[in-house]
């Protein structure tokens, strides 16, 4: 009956992806002042996410594992072609709406986590 749990993964991929966003963006913020920094941020997680459940393959951790794919990794995208004079392009302004964002999304997680752990527990408990 509990043998597949999907939203538990899901929810901790969420998770996951947030606090790589907050730490990229952290990052962001931290070299604001570096001359020639390109400002990074990751995939939307809605996009790492294919529509069709069948879709998802088996992930794997290392390149010597059969089939290598790690689907639902984060990957640093440039932000902005234009910068400031000192070739710097990140811009504070985005990086808060970021990480906000990031704070969501976290948030979103933990009560999707929450909430299915309170239905799980409530099956369990009528058994």
């Amino acid at each position: 009956m509990f043998q597949n749990l999907d939203m538990f993964k899901t929810a901790m991929s969420m998770a996951r992806h947030a606090g790589v966003k907050q730490a990229l963006t952290s990052e962001n913020v931290a070299n604001s002042d570096t001359p020639g920094y390109r400002a990074r941020s990751v995939t939307s997680f809605a996009d790492l996410v294919p529509d069709n459940p069948r879709e998802l393959a088996l992930r794997t951790t290392r390149s010597a594992h059969f089939g290598h794919r790690n689907s639902l990794e984060t990957t640093p995208v440039e932000t902005r072609a234009n910068s400031d004079p000192n070739g710097n392009s990140v811009v504070l302004e985005s990086e808060i709406l970021n990480s906000v964002d990031a704070k969501r999304q976290h948030d979103r997680a933990l009560a999707i986590y929450r909430a299915s752990l309170g239905m799980l527990r409530s099956a369990l408990s009528k058994q």
